[in-house]
């Protein structure tokens, strides 16, 4: 059985043995340069190791042993321990488990994917484990260093991360019978549901302000610490000695607005259960409330909102830097909508993933199902509430921005419940997380706790992570039909 106490403090002798001896040869020490895993949650309102649960701690332990650290993600996902199991079973499995791509191509894909997104944090982890299961350090010069298989993948990971509407059944088609570099359905499978991941995984990065790790660019530095006595999970933890003085997100605005926003929300709540008691609307109101929520949603947008050339030793990784996201109506540009009655991944999309990677169709249905229903029942200071309508309106909202509708949702809701900010917020995480600002992580539901502002990045990564699937399963399965 599993001690209670923290792994690392069984070596604190041992490691102060070595950093003195260290120290006394002149080698720099590195020290975190952040404080604590995110830098929008303040270290001390996030779960630290050695004071977590039974739950916690066997996470942290599984973590530890499959990843040989407790980087930053795990970190902050760990509010929600019953999401991030199933979060870690599945990444464990696509990247390491048998299945149909070679270990070090899973690298490689995880961080052709982060790139499209510029998230250094996510590339540097899988460059570290790219060489560490033999892949070929020249492939990492560039997208056009690697074989011509995963370059031809390209073209599909920058539509998936930022246009994933325009993907049809000629580009499955092309990747499938190029003739020496073909890719076969199952190889192509995995593929997407690595990518999917890690665009996916980009947004919570950056959603949630995390932090580099340790031993990555912008994670440490080696100025002399101002305490000497501290142990190794102190540097695990972030924690480096210094008295940190950082506000909560709610500390910059009176106490009693941020509580009338709250009161507010229920209170819209409450009319609207009212209102669906009372009378619903025609097939043919909701279909036109669908179509006025997703134009509006192409003018939402952040005053911060500025193009970025993406840093070089990201961008290397990926081809057509300038391509990004674009709304899919502008420019009089048009695309159907996609109808989650005509195809979705209860009916077709987690049969197809199964049949061709066994068991992956199941961890990922299992994990879109606890994003969803996972709930507390609290919103802020209040207890026993059912929040499964707000739930439920960030997650067609998402799916809006993306076209796809659901025939029997009421659009006209997300209006009521998700105000500008909030809105700025989701599409920012969700369409282009690198340009996700701390101003904007604090300016929505200012009241809430953090722990209920990291649970709605778990609803942003899920339902972002589906659209995207939804949009490549439906060329795959007409491909071959």
């Amino acid at each position: 059985m599993l001690s209670k106490r923290c792994p690392f403090r069984d070596v604190r002798e041992r490691s102060e043995a070595i950093l003195g001896r260290v120290q006394e040869l002149g080698i720099r020490i590195p020290r975190p340069l952040g404080h604590g895993p995110s830098r929008f949650i303040p270290e001390k309102e996030t779960i630290q190791v050695g004071n977590e649960d039974a739950m916690m701690h066997t996470l942290f332990a599984d973590s530890f042993a499959t990843l040989g650290r407790l980087d930053n993600v795990t970190l902050v996902m760990v509010f929600h321990p019953q999401y991030l199991e199933s979060f870690l079973k599945t990444q464990h499995y696509l990247l390491q488990m048998d299945g149909p791509l070679p270990l070090h191509y899973r690298h490689y894909i995880g961080i052709m994917a982060a790139a499209r997104h510029q998230c250094s944090y996510l590339v540097n982890l899988h460059v570290n484990d790219f060489l560490h299961v033999g892949g070929d350090p020249k492939w990492l010069n560039g997208l056009e260093n690697a074989p011509q298989k995963l370059q031809n993948l390209g073209e599909l990971n920058k539509m998936l991360a930022h246009r994933p509407w325009l993907i049809t059944k000629e580009h499955i088609e092309q990747l499938l019978k190029t003739e020496e570099n073909s890719w076969s359905l199952a190889e192509l499978i995995h593929a997407v549901v690595l990518l999917t991941h890690y665009h996916s995984l980009a947004s919570f990065t950056f959603g949630c302000g995390i932090s580099p790790e340790i031993d990555c660019e912008g994670g440490h530095t080696f100025r002399p610490p101002s305490v000497s006595n501290y142990c190794i999970c102190d540097i695990t933890n972030g924690y480096h000695g210094m008295d940190e003085n950082q506000a909560s997100p709610a500390g910059s605005i009176p106490i009693t607005e941020s509580v009338c926003e709250v009161e507010a929300l229920m209170e819209k709540m409450k009319q609207l259960q009212e209102c669906r008691d009372e009378e619903e609307a025609s097939q043919e109101e909701m279909a036109t409330r669908f179509e006025r929520e997703k134009r509006e949603s192409m003018f939402v947008c952040s005053s911060e909102d500025e193009e970025s050339a993406p840093a070089r030793d990201v961008s290397r990784h990926f081809e057509d830097t300038s391509y990004g996201y674009k709304d899919f109506s502008r420019h009089g540009m048009h695309v159907p909508t996609f109808r989650v009655q005509d195809y979705s991944w209860e009916d077709h999309g987690y049969s197809l993933v199964n049949r061709l990677y066994p068991d992956v169709g199941q961890l990922l249905d299992e994990k879109f199902h606890i994003a969803y229903n996972l709930t507390y029942n609290t919103m802020a200071m209040h207890k026993d509430v059912d929040t499964s309508m707000l739930r439920r309106a960030i997650w067609n909202y998402i799916h809006c921005m993306f076209g796809i509708r659901y025939d029997d949702y009421d659009y006209g809701e997300i209006n009521q419940l998700l105000d500008r900010s909030f809105k700025v917020y989701i599409k920012t995480v969700v369409c282009t997380p690198e340009k996700t600002t701390k101003r904007m992580y604090d300016s929505f539901w200012r009241q809430f706790e953090h722990s209920e502002k990291v649970h709605v990045n778990l609803l942003l990564v899920e339902a972002r992570m589906q659209a995207e699937l939804l949009y490549a399963l439906r060329a795959i399965t007409r491909y071959m039909t």
